[in-house]
């Protein structure tokens, strides 16, 4: 069901310094970021040639990323996201199963749409399934 690997995302409290560190010591393309009011975070994607990493700042104190900062104040990985063909079959093969999915189905930062899974059901990773 699952496709390739999408991105891995770390939350930050300093998004210019994270994207500073992937840009001037590892040599790798960073994008301009990116407010994502409807998610609660600023995002900036590290681009690689297999994968994406997502750097996320939270936007104000209702975000689940300063949620996750407050118990995580150094940062650190926040979730995996996989692609899917379709997002409506996986979620309902998914709760079929006993899966738990957090939320509805919305439109993700690379505009498709994305829903995210519960870390308890996956070996405490929260996952984000991303239609390709």
């Amino acid at each position: 069901m699952i496709g390739r690997l999408n991105h891995v995302a770390i939350a930050t409290a300093e998004l210019d310094q994270a994207a500073a560190l992937y840009r001037d010591l590892l040599g790798a393309k960073v994008s301009a970021p990116q407010p994502l009011p409807e998610h609660g975070v600023t995002v900036v994607f590290v681009e690689l040639s297999n994968t994406k990493i997502e750097l996320l700042q939270p936007l104000g104190d209702a975000s689940p990323i300063a949620a996750f900062l407050a118990k995580n104040p150094s940062g650190g990985m926040h979730h995996l996201c996989y692609e899917v063909d379709d997002i409506v079959t996986a979620r309902d093969h998914l709760v079929a199963a006993g899966a738990r999915v957090l939320g509805e189905i919305k439109t993700g930062a690379h505009g498709k749409p994305v829903l995210f899974l519960h870390p308890k059901d996956f070996a405490g990773t929260l996952i984000e399934l991303e239609q390709a």
